[in-house]
C-alpha cells in the first residue's frame, strides 16, 4: 500500500502544480495584479512553501483514501474528490471573502478551482490507489 500511496501522491502533487499554474498563474493573474495592495510583494513570496503545503496535503488526502475507504475506485475516489472540493473551496473561496476584500469573482474562482484541483486529485486516486 505504501508504494500506491506514494505513486498517488506524486501524481496529485504534480496535478495541482500544473492546474495552479493554469489557474492562478494565468487565469487570475490579472485579477491578482488589479488586487496588488492585498498580496505580499513576488520578492516576500515564498513559493516553497506553497510546494511544501501541496505535498504534505496531497500526501495527506491520499492516504486518507488508501487507508480508510474500503471500495477504491475511479466512482469513489470522484466522489470523495468533489464532495472535498466543495468542502475546501467554500473555505477558501467564500470563507477568505467573509473577512478579506477580495473581489466577489476571485471568491468565486477559489471556489471553482478548488473543487476542479480536489475532483482531479480524487480522480487520480480512484485510478492509482486500487486494490
Amino acid at each position: 500500500m505504501f508504494k500506491k500511496i506514494a505513486i498517488g501522491t506524486a501524481a496529485v502533487f504534480v496535478a495541482w502544480l500544473i492546474l495552479d499554474y493554469i489557474i492562478h498563474g494565468i487565469l487570475l493573474m490579472p485579477t491578482y495584479e488589479e488586487t496588488a495592495s492585498l498580496w505580499r510583494p513576488m520578492e516576500e513570496m515564498k513559493p516553497w512553501l506553497m510546494w511544501l503545503v501541496n505535498l504534505i496535503t496531497a500526501l495527506c488526502l491520499v492516504s486518507i483514501y488508501a487507508l480508510y475507504f474500503r471500495e477504491r475506485n475511479l466512482r469513489t475516489g470522484l466522489v470523495f474528490g468533489l464532495l472535498t472540493g466543495v468542502a475546501w473551496g467554500m473555505g477558501m473561496g467564500y470563507g477568505t471573502y467573509s473577512f478579506t476584500p477580495i473581489p466577489y469573482f476571485l471568491a468565486q474562482a477559489w471556489f471553482w478551482g478548488a473543487l476542479v484541483e480536489l475532483t482531479t486529485a480524487g480522480a487520480l486516486m480512484g485510478l492509482l490507489v486500487r486494490d
